[in-house]
């Protein structure tokens, strides 16, 4: 498995991945204005490369940029799908290559690649590749998708029950990047680890005050990642927040890590960008638990 950070490795990952292509390529699509990597896609057209794209029915502001892309790759030669409309949101990122499948935590754009913090990977193992590639067959031919992989995390299908089930499994640690920390059920599972002992660090924002889970702002990035590092060894990488919406509600797509040389990685960035954050502004206390000691001083 392979690690792609952003906004350091940039777009170069993707660009030698489609232009090394062979047989397949399988792109799903929620954001998307890389001139070069679709320069890229039409190149493996012409080469004799299958090329096939899932593109989202919609997006927050740009529902008509995506119309145009799904006219332009037509003309290309790509075979295009479109999401249907049963979900509020289509908002995995993912990309098939032959035998690789690339997760990522970022759109196919210039803000989210360059000047933002996120991660992708890139495996090879062929039991999580045929279960991507059964989700990208049934989204794109608008069938249920069955998840056979522990490992793939897919919302509204797996993503609770698995997400869930990998942080109740911290024994020391957590680092979180996540945006806003919401769900409810969530947040009293990391007041629960808190509870015995773990240390929980959010680069981010949690909805409520939880003692014993610290946040900070990152600083000189904008924030466009989910990720989660367990014990220093294993990692989550996807596009779903620990929202309600995104975890039973939207198609999401992430993966569970368990190459400890790639989790390393990710907290090692992590333990960077926790040192330069800045301390986030105090939430609301979670119902039921004893407020933080300032804020007993203030009220």
């Amino acid at each position: 498995m392979k690690l792609i950070i952003e906004p350091a490795d940039g777009i170069k990952p993707l660009i030698r991945g489609v232009k090394n292509a062979k047989k397949s390529i399988d792109i799903v699509i929620f954001r998307f204005d890389r001139p070069e990597l679709e320069r890229a896609l039409d190149a493996a057209v012409v080469r004799g490369v299958a090329v096939r794209a899932l593109i989202a029915h919609t997006n927050r502001g740009g529902e008509k940029t995506l119309r145009k892309l799904e006219t332009r790759m037509l003309a290309m030669g790509i075979t295009v799908s479109r999401t249907a409309d049963d979900l509020p949101r289509y908002h995995g990122k993912m990309m098939i290559v032959d035998g690789a499948l690339y997760v990522l935590g970022f759109n196919y754009t210039k803000l989210d690649i360059d000047k933002s913090r996120s991660f992708g990977v890139i495996t090879r193992d062929p039991k999580l590749v045929k279960d991507a590639l059964s989700l990208f067959e049934a989204d794109s031919n608008r069938q249920t998708y069955a998840p056979s992989h522990e490992r793939f995390v897919v919302s509204p299908e797996t993503s609770r029950a698995r997400l869930t089930s990998f942080i109740t499994g911290a024994k020391k640690q957590l680092s979180i990047y996540d945006e806003k920390v919401t769900d409810n059920l969530i947040q009293r599972l990391l007041e629960e680890r808190a509870k015995a002992g773990v240390d929980i660090r959010v680069i981010g924002k949690v909805e409520k005050t939880i003692v014993g889970v610290e946040t900070r702002k990152l600083k000189d990035l904008r924030l466009h990642v989910r990720a989660i590092v367990r014990d220093g060894s294993t990692a989550f990488v996807g596009s779903q927040s620990l929202r309600k919406l995104e975890l039973d509600g939207r198609r999401e797509v992430g993966v569970l890590i368990a190459d400890a040389r790639v989790a390393k990685k990710i907290q090692g960035v992590f333990d960077g960008d926790w040192e330069n954050a800045v301390a986030a502004k105090p939430a609301s206390p979670m119902p039921g638990t004893a407020q933080p000691e300032k804020a007993q001083k203030a009220s």
